[in-house]
């Protein structure tokens, strides 16, 4: 029988009911949780806390992990949204079917320069990423992000470039 605080694995565990209807059910759950968030600048706590159940309830949801880098990233708690961003890139890695350590993937791997949803995520992610480390002072590991940006994003809709060549120029970050 299901173990309280674990994810049914079996149909028996589940009630029957195929794999899929669990996973839209926890979507589901995970999406009504984040859309009754009041907000992180009008309740930070009660958002904060919204966003760490969902992630409770669903750590592997993409809406979920999103929800938690932006919360942490537009509170400037960089240390905080870099684990996020990182998931995101794996989670996006395994759609899109490619390595899910970013520094051994290649532009050929995938079509990163369609405007879809995975891609475009993987991308932003990885940006993301970069940019949180160059936030936390973790130089070489954000330019090595982004530089891997550039690589896969030739026509940088993501500005990899532009990050990469306000780092080169030394600019000030925003608590300078």
């Amino acid at each position: 029988m299901h173990t309280p605080g674990k994810y049914p694995r079996s149909s028996h565990e589940r009630g029957g009911r195929p794999a899929r209807a669990g996973l839209d059910d926890e979507a589901a759950a995970v999406a009504s949780l984040l859309a009754a968030a009041p907000g992180a600048r009008s309740d930070p706590a009660a958002t904060e806390a919204a966003v760490m159940e969902a992630l409770a309830l669903a750590p592997e949801n993409v809406e979920a992990r999103l929800a938690a880098y932006r919360f942490y990233f537009f509170d400037h708690r960089f240390a905080e949204a870099l684990p996020h961003a990182a998931a995101l890139v794996v989670a996006m890695a395994r759609r899109l079917n490619v390595a899910t350590d970013w520094r051994e993937v290649r532009p050929a791997d995938a079509e990163f320069s369609a405007v879809e949803e995975t891609p475009s995520l993987y991308l932003q992610a990885l940006v993301a990423f970069g940019y949180g480390n160059l936030r936390l002072g973790r130089t070489a590991e954000g330019i090595e992000a982004l530089e891997k940006v550039k690589d896969l994003d030739p026509t940088d809709r993501f500005a990899a470039r532009r990050l990469l060549a306000l780092v080169a120029a030394g600019a000030p970050g925003d608590d300078d």
